[in-house]
């Protein structure tokens, strides 16, 4: 049986009472709080719930403490409790869930479709980050660093296009216990500055210098020297002095 403990007016509206309830037939109006245990429409009909301002329902305990709310209001759907789901159709998979510790996302794929991409304060734990097909994938830090972790390793590849890292300031690539492998046809390292190497006093009749070696400082900086019969690199290069 249900009861209420109301006072409403009715507009052209036909009330029976039943084993199972009241059953109104027609629009409903209550002036004052409605207290129901159940609410439900027709097999055939949605159930609507209007107000001018919002929509609020409340969850109590036995000693009538408020549990959880739901508002359904003009400007945003708010939702107050200890843990908020949404399943998937069949009521079995958690496609999304929040409490005060963590929000979890159950489904398959997370998709953002805004032109400024998503935007996280703090870190991130994904297996997975790709763009969709012709699309370029950015991560950028505009005022921090960036940093990818993983203890098996991360993997960042472009299958059908270019990878291209850049930084204002400098680029580090550091192995602690392994090697940095190069596998390309063409290596190209642009805008390497150029050292000063002299064996023999130059002339005018000496041709021009076409093939360079690649130095290496004690610091670690790049640069280019003439290739001679033997190694050019100097230690005391210009370049590694005042690098």
């Amino acid at each position: 049986m249900v009861f209420i403990s109301s006072q409403w007016s009715l507009t052209k509206v036909k009330y029976f009472f039943t084993k199972k309830g009241i059953r109104l037939e027609g629009i409903s109006e209550f002036l004052l709080p409605l207290y129901v245990k159940e609410i439900h429409s027709r097999k055939d009909s949605p159930l609507v719930l209007q107000s001018d301002r919002n929509v609020t329902v409340n969850a109590r305990n036995h000693m009538g403490q408020l549990t959880g709310q739901l508002t359904v209001g003009a400007d945003a759907v708010e939702a107050q409790c200890k843990r908020f789901e949404v399943r998937a159709s069949e009521g079995e998979k958690v496609l999304f869930s929040a409490d005060e510790d963590e929000i979890i996302i159950g489904a398959d794929r997370l998709k953002v479709t805004g032109t400024e991409g998503a935007v996280f304060g703090h870190s991130v734990e994904t297996p997975h980050i790709r763009a969709e097909p012709s699309q370029d994938l950015k991560l950028e830090s505009p005022t921090r660093s960036l940093i990818m972790e993983a203890p098996r390793g991360v993997q960042v590849s472009a299958a059908a296009g270019d990878l291209k890292a850049t930084c204002r300031k400098e680029l580090h690539l550091q192995s602690t216990e392994g090697e940095i492998f190069l596998n390309a046809d063409i290596i190209r390292l642009g805008n390497l500055p150029m050292g000063s190497f002299s064996s023999s006093p130059s002339s005018s009749s000496t041709p021009r210098q076409t093939i360079y070696e690649l130095c290496v400082c004690p610091n670690g900086k790049l640069y280019l020297s003439p290739a001679g019969a033997g190694s050019t690199c100097q230690s005391t290069s210009n370049i590694c002095l005042w690098s």
